[in-house]
């Protein structure tokens, strides 16, 4: 099994959920984060005076899939959520060493 974090830009979230959906992935979980990588933050405007903010508003996407699934799934975050411009994000893969699902005690893909 894969486990996937990506972070995104916030306003490609239906994308990336309708694109997840269409190739058969089942659920997801979405946080609202804040970071910087190259950006290193932006000046923004508030009443007049410019100020930095060294934090930027991103939403962290969190996937797991059977080994099968993992290029379409990686295929499918690099097309959802491009916009071509710095802040994209980032896509990381983790192998995933074990699923349970609580509430029947299915495990590993079937948990999924």
């Amino acid at each position: 099994m894969k486990y996937f974090i990506a972070i995104i830009k916030p306003f490609k979230l239906d994308d990336v959920r309708n694109a997840l959906t269409e190739i058969g992935v089942e659920g997801l979980t979405a946080s609202e984060v804040r970071g910087f990588g190259r950006q290193r933050g932006q000046t923004e405007i508030y009443r007049g005076a410019e100020y930095n903010v060294s934090f930027v508003p991103k939403l962290k996407i969190e996937v797991a899939v059977p080994d099968e699934m993992q290029e379409v799934v990686h295929e499918a975050f690099l097309q959802s959520a491009s916009t071509g411009q710095i802040g994209d994000g980032k896509i990381f893969v983790f192998d995933l060493c074990s699923a349970t699902r609580i509430r029947t005690g299915e495990t590993e893909n079937n948990a999924l």
